[in-house]
């Protein structure tokens, strides 16, 4: 079973930027999409973007425009590029495969990377 593990998140000022990195460790070779999620506290697990393995994006309404999601051409790894971050970006980001439509994440989920937002 594939495992993610995500890094790169920080505590940054409103409006700063952080790139989240994401590496599978495991056979890919059934997925065919990663996603990010978050999770702020006292929160639900929202989806935040999607990428399909021919690089085809999905993102939240909410990040739209402010987020990229990217991945590498081995399909192991993916990227969430934030910019002009703001306090309710505030959470632990995760990332798991999922199903394109579905997007209700597959599989264990990882520790995921705190990301906090301050002003």
């Amino acid at each position: 079973q594939v495992q993610f593990t995500e890094s790169g998140g920080a505590l940054v000022q409103v409006g700063g930027s952080l790139r989240l990195s994401c590496t599978a460790s495991g056979s890919m070779v059934d997925i065919y999409t990663i996603a990010w999620y978050r999770q702020a506290p006292g929160g639900q697990r929202e989806l935040v973007a999607a990428i399909s393995k021919g690089g085809v994006p999905k993102y939240t309404d909410s990040v739209e425009g402010r987020f990229t999601i990217s991945k590498n051409n081995e399909w192991n790894a993916s990227y969430l590029q934030m910019d002009s971050l703001k306090p309710e970006d505030t959470a632990v980001y995760y990332c798991n495969p999922t199903l394109w439509g579905d997007w209700r994440p597959v599989g264990s989920t990882g520790q995921g990377t705190q990301v906090t937002v301050v002003s």
